[in-house]
């Protein structure tokens, strides 16, 4: 840090060992001694709600993170939070520093977290905070992580849509690939059953599949 620039006063300190599934922390309050530990899943949904939180706790001022990554989900999510200021550590480090000082893999040796808490609180120096982003950035993220919840809704719904007409009209998902397309909903909205179809006049059949531009024949 610069010698122009103050030493920032964290509100806490928070070390984070990720995995797949769910993600264990650990929490130690500035000018305390007491750490509390505990798990939040992976899923988007689950850090948006735990953030907030700490946010709330400690009524917006800065909580230094350590994570084992520099990039990926977590590292994405995290960084849309100005308040959270990250020190990405170098996947080996803990594995290395429980090598070292903890080789006999008892129960009572500390975990991950905690020692990455020892990192971030007194050798914090050795890591390089990730640049803070700017305004731009982080309403940038915001967005594709909402374009990312509209596809991944989207492909919910679609799922669920496909997951019906194979119980009451299995013929489209046979027919068309893609089960919401505006030409299946058009149809469906005409036509709800097989039997309503079967019914219709070939003139009309074809005059609607050219008013939605599919002159393909089978």
């Amino acid at each position: 840090m610069s010698q122009n620039q103050p030493e920032i006063q964290y509100a806490a300190f928070v070390s984070i060992d990720w995995a797949d599934q769910k993600h264990v922390w650990s929490l130690q309050e500035a000018n305390s001694s007491t750490r509390e530990h505990g798990e939040v899943g992976h899923m988007p949904e689950a850090i948006e709600a735990w953030i907030p939180q700490m946010s709330q706790r400690f009524a917006g001022r800065p909580i230094a993170v350590a994570v084992e990554q520099s990039r990926g989900a977590l590292v994405f999510m995290l960084s849309k939070y100005e308040q959270l200021h990250i020190f990405p550590g170098p996947p080996a480090m803990t594995a290395n520093l429980r090598k070292a000082f903890y080789s006999s893999g008892a129960k009572t040796d500390p975990a991950d977290t905690d020692l990455l808490q020892d990192v971030l609180q007194m050798h914090r120096e050795k890591l390089r905070r990730l640049s803070p982003d700017t305004e731009a950035t982080r309403l940038i993220q915001n967005l594709v992580e909402e374009r990312r919840k509209l596809v991944d809704e989207k492909t919910a719904q679609s799922n669920r849509l496909e997951a019906h007409l194979k119980i009451y009209f299995p013929q489209i998902p046979q027919w068309f690939g893609d089960v919401d397309s505006p030409l299946v909903c058009a149809l469906l909205k005409r036509w709800s059953a097989l039997e309503a179809l079967q019914k219709a006049r070939p003139d009309t059949l074809r005059s609607f599949f050219r008013k939605h531009h599919c002159r393909k024949r089978s």
